[in-house]
């Protein structure tokens, strides 16, 4: 189990290089947007990356997860190849619709989403990436099923760095404001992908299995509903708080969205490489111990991470924005929490997968979108962007935790569910510490430094655990 760890640790920390720095560079554009793009500019990206976020659970009609699932189904590569195909063909016929309906419906999109068809051409831009990052994703997956992760990390930090430069271009030099940002987008994402298509020519080929599809989405159909509710608690905040509190709110709450997505580096890097890590292991009781370990330290460095950002959020806003996007600071905490949240549940959800049972994951995910439309409703007219971020924070939690009682009667995994409690609990208290002391600087970082060393008096370190820190760490000993 320590050896199958150490895999998935390297596999996700050379993916996490990618992560960091696209990451990275979402934060640290936040001064070029801040400063060339109004909130109400800001907030209409959003609201067309949310829009078009709904499309791709659609358009990809759960085909995505149904490569990875089916692709270790063989070791022949001939069978691999057909399943590639069959993936390819089927996502880029949808891309396709899902460009011309964007490209034709534009002013119609735009009237229902901003009032106003003057926002056409955002739409039609939007409706570009969108095809751009569905055929994209598809390319990369296969970079991620083999176990690829330097050639994955090499071609992702290719199209960031194109990514960059055409955005500061477009934006700053041709002063092309948010349509400038969107286009930036896809100019990187479409200068890696069609090299990517020669790169893999033979792999691709003319190909399509009907049967082979038909099984595909078997499996992939019953998770539609669940992306869909999955969407609804992703991206439905900011639907609301563009038609409840307008899209100057959005574009606030959205600088929140932005820092607090420091943390999902690390969830990124860890998506990327635990699907096929997580089925790669043929033997049953491996798996159980190796998911059981890697919730309980997958959930430790993200509450980290989630403390981390919220203690210190009004000066990494202060850092990165203008003083009209202060008051982005107040929901970090409880976004980065919730990408905490998202995180668990990568974990507890692999189970269902690897016994296929995917069919009523809709069930909870649903429960937890319902919450979250009804928290909507009652809270942002009242608290705009706070209300927000508690519905977002409050959906997640549910479903994780309906996830895992759902996982755990499908594929029984011995959790710590002791030591989870007990992490999650000493970042939460902490954070709310700092926020309700309006602690100075060097007290809250101090209060971050020291969340491992609280995890040691309450007992959450396991006895070969504390061997080792105390070999590592003098002060633990």
């Amino acid at each position: 189990m320590i050896e199958r760890l150490r895999e998935l640790l390297k596999h996700s920390a050379i993916y996490g290089v990618g992560s960091i720095v696209s990451s990275l560079v979402a934060v640290f554009l936040l001064p070029l947007y801040t400063r060339y793009l109004t909130r109400a500019d800001y907030g209409a990206i959003e609201t067309l990356i949310a829009a078009s976020a709904v499309f791709t659970i659609f358009l990809q009609a759960g085909i995505n997860s149904a490569f990875f699932r089916f692709y270790f189904d063989s070791p022949e590569q001939a069978d691999r190849n057909r399943v590639l195909r069959t993936s390819f063909w089927f996502i880029m016929a949808g891309a396709t619709i899902g460009l011309a309906f964007a490209v034709i419906f534009a002013s119609e999109i735009s009237s229902w989403l901003f009032g106003t068809t003057s926002k056409a051409d955002l739409v039609r831009a939007a409706g570009v990436l969108l095809w751009a990052n569905l055929n994209y994703q598809q390319m990369t997956s296969l970079f991620r099923v083999e176990q690829r992760s330097t050639g994955y990390v090499i071609v992702s930090l290719t199209n960031v760095l194109i990514t960059i430069g055409a955005t500061i271009l477009l934006v700053v030099g041709f002063k092309l404001g948010a349509l400038g940002a969107l286009v930036g987008n896809f100019t990187g994402t479409l200068a890696v992908y069609f090299p990517l298509l020669v790169y893999r020519r033979v792999q691709l080929g003319l190909e399509f299995d009907t049967k082979l599809l038909r099984r595909m989405n078997s499996f992939g159909l019953p998770l539609v509903p669940s992306a869909l509710a999955l969407w609804v608690n992703n991206f439905s905040d900011r639907i609301f708080l563009v038609k409840l509190s307008g899209p100057a709110e959005v574009g606030l709450y959205s600088i929140g969205i932005r820092v607090s997505s420091a943390i999902v580096l690390l969830v990124s890097a860890f998506r990327t490489a635990w699907p096929a890590f997580a089925y790669s292991i043929e033997d049953d009781q491996e798996a159980r111990a190796t998911y059981g370990y890697v919730l309980t330290y997958v959930l430790l460095v993200v509450c980290w991470a989630a403390l981390a950002l919220g203690a210190l959020a009004p000066w990494i806003v202060d850092l990165l924005t203008t003083p009209k996007f202060a008051s982005s600071q107040r929901v970090v905490a409880l976004l980065a929490f919730s990408n905490a949240a998202q995180a668990g549940l990568l974990v507890v959800a692999i189970g269902i997968g690897r016994a296929r049972r995917t069919k009523f994951n809709w069930v909870v995910t649903g429960t937890a979108a319902v919450l979250a439309i009804v928290l909507n409703l009652l809270l942002i007219p009242p608290y705009g962007m706070m209300g927000a971020a508690i519905s977002t924070v409050s959906s997640f939690t549910l479903m994780f935790l309906l996830m895992a009682w759902r996982s755990q009667r499908i594929y029984p995994v011995r959790y710590q569910w002791r030591r989870v409690a007990t992490l999650v609990g000493a970042a939460v208290a902490l954070n709310v510490i700092c926020v309700l002391a309006n602690t100075p600087l060097p007290v809250a970082i101090l209060v971050v430094v020291a969340y491992p060393f609280v995890l040691f008096p309450l007992g959450f370190y396991l006895p070969g655990e504390r061997t080792r820190l105390r070999r590592l760490v003098p002060l633990f000993r």
